[in-house]
């Protein structure tokens, strides 16, 4: 495993206007900088937050210190001009391992469940996630988890994500979340090859999926993922078939044999609040 370096940080400011992919959202929240999930496929290795440290992505996170009296204060002021829409978060898990000591998500979400946006999505791929299911269930119908599920085999998710949870876990949190009465949605992004069995698997715990490919949902069109190699995985697997813009495709389509297409939102759509 990559041994992640941690740094305490005072940012003057939390909330992002969004933009691009995020132009749906007034705007983002990044309790971290970095991310020791350290993705192979991760787009934000190519943009400037990466590209500007010494050190590989992965390796380090920073931890942002005092970040929930910055957020109410911000909240406050983007609230008195209009409608606040967040997404949490568009750059690191907001679910980082280190979050269980440093609870700065955890304090950012006890904010909002007191001066409530207008609208809440919450992306990781963490089971970390269960345990803030108090505070979630006080946002009501204005907040949305949505956990990253790429596929169901354990043995492709050892390749391209060998730092991230284990599937069965992340599949027991959507359980969890969906028990508790959070609204949720599984996210295949990006699609990796997966089984003819992926589709069941969601179908029992959620009724909202979102499927998203490098292609559609790096920003770049593929590129910035093309410049991180990952074409180079999918040939030593065999498995070429999966890197291409129609790829998305064969899980839609399974999909579509247990959940109606309303249920089956695509790339930016299933982001959108």
């Amino acid at each position: 495993m990559i041994r992640t370096e941690f740094f305490y940080k005072y940012p003057k400011t939390l909330l992002n206007k969004g933009t691009g992919f995020l132009t749906d959202y007034s705007h983002s929240l990044n309790p971290y900088t970095g991310c020791s999930f350290g993705c192979s496929y991760c787009y934000v290795r190519q943009m400037p937050v990466s590209l500007f440290r010494k050190a590989d992505w992965g390796t380090w996170v920073d931890i942002k210190k005092e970040a929930a009296g910055i957020l109410s204060k911000e909240l406050r002021r983007a609230k008195a001009k209009g409608k606040v829409t967040i997404f949490m978060s568009s750059s690191t898990d907001p679910y980082q391992p280190v979050e269980h000591k440093e609870k700065v998500t955890r304090a950012l979400l006890e904010v909002m469940a007191e001066d409530p946006p207008d609208f809440l999505f919450v992306q990781t791929r963490s089971p970390l996630v269960v345990r803030d299911i108090d505070i979630l269930l006080l946002l009501k119908d204005k907040v949305r988890v949505s956990m990253t599920v790429e596929t169901d085999r354990e043995d492709i998710r050892k390749i391209f994500t060998p730092g991230a949870p284990p599937i069965g876990a992340r599949l027991k949190t959507l359980q969890l979340l969906a028990e508790a009465g959070v609204p949720t949605q599984a996210t295949i992004a990006p699609v990796l090859p997966s089984s003819e069995a992926f589709p069941g698997l969601l179908k029992s715990r959620v009724d909202r999926v979102c499927v998203d490919d490098y292609f559609m949902g790096d920003g770049s069109g593929g590129t910035r993922t093309r410049n991180l190699g990952i074409f180079s995985l999918y040939e030593q697997l065999g498995l070429e078939e999966w890197y291409n813009p129609a790829a998305y495709r064969i899980v839609y389509d399974r999909l579509l044999s247990l959940f109606p297409e309303d249920q089956i939102y695509l790339s930016q759509q299933g982001f959108a609040p």
